[in-house]
């Protein structure tokens, strides 16, 4: 007689509240070596104009981390095992080339958005530019959140996955809400604390976005997918 997912877990409370403990504790370290790196990167790096390519290019590990949590995650519902570390590999190996190939370009853009948030200043009449660099830096955040949730769970072509995400930036305007939320707490921790809170951290930060995000994803299936 064969064991079931679901007789793995047992069908008490206690086991199933362990296993959640479980399966955000593997992924607090998934995220916390992921986005080691980073940290790693921007405690050598000094806040100046000429480094802020640098600190862009030091967040390239976080959006396949990310894709990979919410790939996992919604694994974790559909197969209730104990081995959560599996489906956030399998989503790291399948998610990584879609979501590189839209994250590179998005660090691209934040790098010249965020100069001229950071030291407009410093340009002669570049003062006014900030207030609208600011916004169009927190319109690419949240549709860059949009564009994390289609490549995590659906295989459209490149440019149909930038127009269902900039869609949905609209359409699913909670997520949207939801998205910038999440942002501007992790600023606000890494302002008001520190960006090594970040990492211990980074379970809390990729379940509110998992929540965050699941309406839109019901919303893409339904309105863009055959038989949705």
């Amino acid at each position: 007689m064969t064991r079931t997912d679901a007789d793995e877990i047992g069908p008490g409370a206690l086991s199933r509240l362990t296993a959640a403990v479980y399966r955000y504790l593997v992924l607090g370290l998934f995220l916390a070596a992921a986005g080691l790196p980073t940290l790693l990167l921007w405690t050598l790096l000094s806040p100046e104009p000429a480094n802020v390519a640098f600190f862009m290019a030091a967040l390239l590990p976080v959006a396949p981390a990310l894709s990979a949590a919410l790939y996992g995650q919604r694994a974790w519902s559909r197969e209730p095992d104990l081995s959560p570390a599996r489906p956030l590999l399998r989503g790291l190996r399948l998610n990584l080339r879609d979501t590189l190939a839209w994250w590179v370009p998005v660090l691209a853009l934040a790098t010249v958005l965020a100069v001229n948030v950071l030291f407009a200043e410093g340009v002669p009449g570049g003062a006014p530019l900030r207030p609208v660099a600011f916004v169009l830096l927190a319109a690419l955040a949240v549709w860059s959140g949009h564009l994390l949730a289609v490549t995590s769970f659906f295989s459209f072509r490149f440019r149909d996955v930038l127009r269902v995400a900039a869609a949905e930036c609209f359409l699913s305007w909670r997520t949207s809400l939801g998205v910038l939320a999440i942002l501007v707490v992790a600023a606000a921790t890494a302002v008001a604390g520190s960006e090594a809170l970040l990492l211990p951290l980074g379970w809390a930060f990729a379940g509110l976005l998992w929540l965050v995000v699941r309406p839109a994803v019901a919303d893409v299936t339904e309105r863009f997918t055959t038989g949705g």
